[in-house]
């Protein structure tokens, strides 16, 4: 806030360097010539008394040189009131130009206070903000903490299905393994049943022998599994 004070107050101190300062020593310069021009005045009509008492000529040659500076001093007097006019003008429009830049620097201050409360409303709201960032940067870091337990025991998971799957799988095989087996020795004893009857079927059509059929029925009821 500070930094716009100083800035106008080093305008104002540029603007007085630059049109204030050189025309300090007028008002001391017309003060003197004032001064001057009064002595002369008197000093010439001290002049113009004698010269009537004494007539002279030189008296008459003292009057006109006196004046020729009473002329000088009136110029230069007349020349003084217009640069004190001058200056004087400058200086209402210089004080109305103080009054405008205060005016504006009254202005820009109550914008200034106007900027720091919505500044301090804004840090407010920034600290809530963060605040709330804050807390759900821990929700979030929680959140992948439980996403990774959960990785870990869908992984673990999966490798039991795995491992279940893979013994399951053995246990059909090994079913299957055991059905076909079973399958093959029902086929070995359906052909050799087959046989039997192709082979009892040609005997009883050569001739009826019980001895023989005992001896295959026994011959059937003792044969090896396979």
């Amino acid at each position: 806030m500070g930094s716009w004070k100083n800035h106008v107050r080093g305008q104002l101190q540029h603007r007085d360097q630059r049109e204030k300062v050189p025309y300090a020593g007028v008002f001391t310069s017309l003060s003197q010539l004032e001064e001057r021009f009064e002595i002369r005045k008197q000093i010439l009509e001290d002049v113009q008394t004698k010269s009537l008492e004494r007539g002279g000529v030189e008296a008459g040659k003292n009057t006109s040189l006196l004046q020729l500076q009473l002329r000088e001093s009136e110029h230069l007097a007349e020349k003084l009131s217009q640069t004190v006019s001058d200056l004087t003008t400058v200086l209402y429009l210089k004080e109305a130009e103080l009054q405008y830049w205060q005016s504006r620097v009254s202005r820009h201050h109550q914008e200034a206070l106007t900027l720091a409360k919505g500044s301090k409303t804004l840090k407010a709201t920034l600290s809530e903000y963060e605040f709330t960032i804050e807390c759900q940067c821990k929700e979030l870091a929680a959140l992948h903490v439980e996403q990774k337990e959960l990785k870990e025991a869908a992984a673990q998971a999966w490798k039991e299905k795995e491992e279940l799957l893979q013994r399951w799988m053995e246990e059909k095989r090994e079913e299957a393994d055991r059905l076909n087996k079973y399958n093959d020795t029902q086929e070995r004893w359906q052909r050799l049943a087959k046989q039997l009857k192709k082979h009892l079927h040609k005997e009883m059509a050569q001739g009826y022998d019980p001895i023989e059929t005992s001896s295959l029925s026994g011959a059937t009821k003792t044969s090896p599994v396979f």
